[in-house]
C-alpha cells in the first residue's frame, strides 16, 4: 500500500469511526475499510487534504457511505473534517440491532468539536422512527439533536413509533 494510500485510509478511519460512538456496531471498527472512487488526490504532511470523487464508497463492517465526493482534511497532523457531497447516502447496523439509514445533499463532519451536518433533503430513518428536514445538526458530546426546514420555509418531520410497533411503519408504509 503506497503511502498516500495508507494516509488516506487512516484519515477516512478516523473520520468516519468517530462518528462511531454515536451510531456505529462497535464491532465495525475492527474491520478492514475499503475504498472506492474514479479518482483521488491526496496530500502528505501535517496539513494535508485527500479528495475522492466519482462515486465514493467506503465500507467498514455493516457501515457503508456512497458520495459523488469526499473531501477528509488534516490539520497539524490530526484529521480535523471530513466533507461528503453529491447525494450522500450513509448506512449502518448499530450494537442494540437497529439499522440507521441517512440521505442527504451533503454531510459535514467537524471531527474537533464532534458535529456531524446533514444538509439538503435531509432523511434520516431507523426502526422506531424517521426525521426528515433540510438540516440536521447532531453534536456526538452533548447528544443534542437540532433540526431545521432551512431558510426557504420548509419544516421539519419526524415520525416516534411506539416501542412494540412494526420496524416498516417507520417509513409510514406499514398497515395501520
Amino acid at each position: 500500500m503506497s503511502r498516500t494510500t495508507e494516509f488516506a485510509a487512516t484519515v477516512l478511519a478516523l473520520a468516519l469511526l468517530a462518528t462511531g460512538t454515536a451510531i456505529a456496531r462497535s464491532s465495525d471498527r475492527n474491520q478492514p475499510m475499503d475504498i472506492e472512487a474514479a479518482r483521488s488526490d491526496c496530500g502528505l504532511g501535517e496539513n494535508a487534504t485527500c479528495t475522492f470523487s466519482g462515486q465514493a464508497t467506503i465500507t467498514q463492517g455493516s457501515l457503508r457511505i456512497v458520495s459523488e465526493k469526499a473531501v477528509v482534511t488534516q490539520v497539524a497532523g490530526k484529521p480535523s473534517r471530513a466533507q461528503f457531497s453529491g447525494g450522500v447516502r450513509l448506512q449502518q447496523d448499530m450494537d442494540d440491532g437497529d439499522h440507521i439509514d441517512a440521505r442527504s445533499n451533503s454531510v459535514d463532519y467537524d471531527m474537533r468539536n464532534e458535529v456531524i451536518v446533514f444538509t439538503g433533503n435531509v432523511s434520516i430513518a431507523q426502526q422506531r422512527g424517521s426525521l426528515s428536514g433540510e438540516r440536521v445538526v447532531y453534536n456526538l458530546k452533548t447528544g443534542q439533536l437540532e433540526s431545521g426546514g432551512g431558510s426557504g420555509g420548509g419544516r421539519v418531520k419526524m415520525r416516534i413509533l411506539p416501542k412494540q410497533a412494526q420496524p416498516a411503519q417507520a417509513s409510514g408504509k406499514g398497515t395501520p
